[in-house]
């Protein structure tokens, strides 16, 4: 039984021994392989949390429902 778990201890100890030696590059490892996971994971927290996505910001300027009127008082004459 003690054979399963050989490859895993090694492992930790591997990881433990990187966390000491080399911190940040340890740690940035460790949140690169969080951020995969995080995209799976969050969405369905936020929406059982309520969050809703925000109306999405206005691309054009709204044209007003009239006639358009001559400009007057600007030629360059």
């Amino acid at each position: 039984m003690a054979a399963v778990f050989s490859p895993f201890r090694s492992l930790y100890r591997t990881l433990q021994r990187q966390a000491h030696e080399s911190p940040v590059i340890f740690w940035s490892c460790v949140l690169g392989a969080v951020g995969p996971a995080m995209v799976l994971v969050v969405p369905p927290i936020r929406k059982k949390l309520g969050y809703r996505k925000a109306e999405p910001i206005p691309s054009t300027y709204p044209i007003p429902r009239r006639p358009r009127r001559a400009v007057q008082g600007y030629e360059d004459e």
